[in-house]
């Protein structure tokens, strides 16, 4: 969570400095704030609210500065207020601080710092951080570099820092651990930020931090990055691919549904170099190394949180069905908790759509000291994801703003279908014709997800409008379709804030039908697949309790049409390939049903896009 920018060089500070906390809202809005190295002080200026708010609070002239750091908040310690913003003077203000992530032990080390005279004016455990580092810079009289590491070996938690000083008008000092940062690098000037997207165009050479690492960063000197443990580290310089209309609205009212409508190129993008069908060839670049072991692996765990455990719901039906090994799921928040029996021949396979996630880092790290082999699937290239796994694969989605994921989501199961049907073809459970037909359908995938958006925006917008009031929802599939039903209940309360649910339609028996009346909708993904008729029993006992029934079909469905008291009709595919299509118009309705009730879909209350804390 939270959003970081930092700048040193000679730019229009304010502008980059407000628009790229613009960029990063979506790791949350609760409050921002800048800070600027101005006429030897650091002045500060924050807000509870959003960056367009505190920019009616800027005054003077701020461009004179050659420093500046800014902060959005996602609230973790103290609840959001103008107090409990970033950026943090030090007590005597001559440092200021920006920080994502969690200082666990603040408690006690703030406790320590008021016995020795340090008084506090936040709830936040940053001010407790900047303060014991002037208390190490101070009485161990130290370079504030040297007391960064000093104080950075002393904390428990997660950190991304930014610190500036008011006796340097030419330094700053940067760490991480376990939260994103990058370093854009420019023409006499550099960059920072939580992801590139603030300074896409300015440049496309980075740096990627890594964990328990410390920076600075001079002008004059350029950057030099070492461990907290004095190690000299040598930075790799990246080249971005994103472009700055890969992070801009092109004409949409919302990032949620530009992104929603292009899923076809997302989805052609993850497979494009993979996937060759005339040659009636799949090849992932990650994979080819770790072929062996996956094809020898005894057991296949997938750990994701949110979305991305949805898309490993669905991976797990399509692997175990493709390539028959076995598949377990696990919510990578309480993977650790519960003392897991890893061994060397399991394969982890960890997805996230930033890379930064940090439940999911810290349930890879527990695997990789169990011997387990890590195999990534994120959409952020050089993210920590990327870089802690043994091998992986880029879903190739593009910069994902809006908070409710969408086209990452469906890049994730397509990278599933690539893995499954590799695994299945080198182990001989497929046949070559029906390897090949699946190849051919897969390509067609794109244009059909295309022609869903083109088909059925205005009558999910017609369904959203008459039930956009609703207090509750339920969202029904089975199968390979079930996990897209916990999804569309996921993407209609984050956005909506109405209370939905998914269900295996067959649980619906053993206690959601209690709930089933007229007022509450239920949503029913009835597609043609093996299921199909006992689908239409589920929507049948719905009907006969007065329940409003809501429809995903296939074309030319009229056995259900003539049951369901609304339909939505999508193209027929293999219904192993179904959960991209059948996704599209649950997104679709969430969507047109949270701008009718007048939510901000792209920033939804308590919300935030990249998962940065545990």
């Amino acid at each position: 969570m939270c959003g970081i920018v930092g700048y040193i060089g000679s730019k229009n500070i304010y502008k980059y400095l407000i628009n790229g906390l613009k960029r990063l809202e979506y790791r949350g809005y609760d409050s921002s704030g800048i800070a600027v190295l101005k006429d030897s002080k650091i002045e500060i200026f924050k807000k509870k609210g959003k960056v367009s708010e505190l920019e009616e609070l800027i005054t003077g002239d701020i461009n004179s500065s050659k420093i500046g750091i800014g902060h959005t908040r996602w609230a973790t310690h103290g609840i959001p207020n103008d107090i409990n913003s970033h950026p943090h003077y030090s007590q005597s203000k001559k440092l200021a601080i920006i920080h994502n992530g969690i200082i666990e032990n603040a408690t006690v080390i703030k406790k320590g710092l008021k016995k020795r005279g340090f008084s506090f004016t936040s709830d936040t455990d940053t001010e407790v951080l900047i303060n014991l580092i002037e208390f190490i810079k101070d009485s161990e009289k130290v370079s504030l570099e040297k007391a960064v590491k000093i104080a950075l070996n002393q904390v428990i938690g997660a950190y991304a820092i930014v610190i500036i000083d008011q006796g340097n008008e030419d330094q700053v000092i940067v760490a991480k651990k376990g939260s994103p940062l990058v370093f854009g690098l420019g023409d006499k000037e550099y960059f920072i930020a939580s992801d590139p997207s603030p300074f896409i165009e300015f440049t496309n050479k980075v740096i990627y931090l890594g964990d328990e690492e410390v920076a600075k960063i001079s002008l004059e000197k350029g950057i030099n990055i070492t461990s907290i443990s004095n190690q000299v580290k040598r930075p790799k310089v990246l080249e971005l691919a994103m472009e700055l209309q890969d992070i801009e609205k092109g004409g949409y009212d919302y990032f949620m549904l530009k992104e929603i409508n292009e899923q076809p190129k997302s989805i052609f993008d993850t497979l494009r170099g993979r996937l060759i069908p005339k040659s009636g060839i799949i090849t992932l670049g990650g994979f080819i190394e770790y072929e062996k072991k996956f094809l020898n692996a005894k057991r296949i765990i997938i750990l994701g949180c949110g979305t991305s455990w949805h898309a490993g719901l669905v991976g797990e039906y399509l692997i175990e069905d493709f390539a028959r090994i076995p598949v377990e799921v696990e919510y990578a928040s309480e993977f650790r908790y519960r003392n897991p029996i890893i061994t060397e021949q399991d394969i982890v396979i960890a997805v996230s759509q930033s890379g930064e996630t940090a439940d999911t880092l810290s349930a890879i790290s527990l695997a990789k000291r169990k011997g387990a082999t890590i195999f990534g699937i994120c959409n952020v290239v050089g993210s920590s994801i990327a870089r802690e796994s043994h091998a992986g694969a880029y879903t190739h989605a593009g910069p994902e703003i809006g908070v409710a994921s969408t086209k990452a989501f469906t890049a994730q199961v397509t990278v599933f279908i690539l893995i499954a049907l590799i695994l299945s073809n080198k182990k001989g459970i497929i046949s070559s014709a029906d390897y090949q037909s699946l190849i051919n359908e897969l390509n067609h995938l794109p244009n059909k997800v295309d022609n869903v958006l083109k088909n059925i925006n205005s009558k999910a917008k017609y369904i959203a409008s008459i039930y956009k009031d609703a207090s509750n929802c339920l969202f029904l599939g089975r199968g390979i379709n079930f996990p897209v039903a916990l999804e569309g209940a996921l993407k209609l309360k984050e956005i909506s804030y109405i209370h939905a649910e998914g269900y295996p339609a067959a649980e619906m028996k053993h206690g959601p039908i209690a709930l089933i009346d007229e007022d509450m909708p239920t949503v029913v993904i009835a597609s043609q697949t093996e299921n199909y008729e006992k689908v239409v029993s589920n929507i049948q006992e719905v009907k006969a309790r007065n329940g409003k029934v809501i429809a995903i079909i296939n074309e030319g469905d009229n056995e259900v049409r003539n049951i369901a008291d609304h339909v939505i009709e999508v193209p027929l595919t293999d219904e192993r390939y179904s959960p991209l299509i059948n996704t599209i118009p649950l997104q679709l309705l969430s969507y047109h049903i949270a701008v009718m009730r007048g939510c901000n879909v792209d920033q939804p209350r308590n919300l935030a896009k990249s998962v940065t804390v545990e």
